[in-house]
């Protein structure tokens, strides 16, 4: 946390300095917000799988990360542009008459929504698991594809 000095305010009215009083605050509330996990029904902090979305020239190729899932605990749906992914990852309670000392792995179900332009090719995606990785491929319609066209300059 970075500390700011303190400073009297002056009797007088500076709305410069009353914007930046709350622009560091709005700032503060967002770093608390998003850098403290949320918490979800079982205690443990809310899953967002982390996702890479990528524009290519002849497809739209989306990975996300999701660790110690079993290909069976995932679903894939594209249904009007609007591709989804959720899951739940079961708790492994092996472990009996012992307390743990500190637990931070997720176990619940998580799901993510991403709008897709028109452009992708329903009948045509493709999606793969492997080593914690879901990579789908979401090939581009014949018309949708960028078309280069040579110019002579004269």
């Amino acid at each position: 946390m970075k500390l700011v000095p303190w400073r009297e305010k002056g009797a007088g009215l500076d709305l410069f300095e009353d914007l930046e009083d709350f622009q560091r605050e709005m700032n503060r509330l967002f770093d608390v917000t998003l850098q403290r996990p949320l918490k979800a029904g079982n205690g443990g902090p809310f899953m967002a799988p982390a996702v890479d979305i990528v524009d290519e020239k002849d497809q739209i190729r989306v990975k996300a990360d999701l660790p110690g899932m079993k290909k069976e605990e995932i679903e894939v749906d594209l249904e009007n542009d609007i591709l989804t992914i959720k899951g739940e990852k079961k708790e492994e309670r092996e472990i009996k008459e012992k307390d743990f000392l500190r637990s931070e792995r997720y176990y619940g179900a998580f799901h993510r929504a991403f709008s897709l332009p028109s452009s992708v090719d329903a009948s045509k995606v493709n999606a793969v698991y492997k080593d914690g990785v879901l990579e789908i491929t979401l090939p581009k319609k014949e018309g949708a594809k960028p078309k280069q066209i040579k110019v002579d300059i004269k």
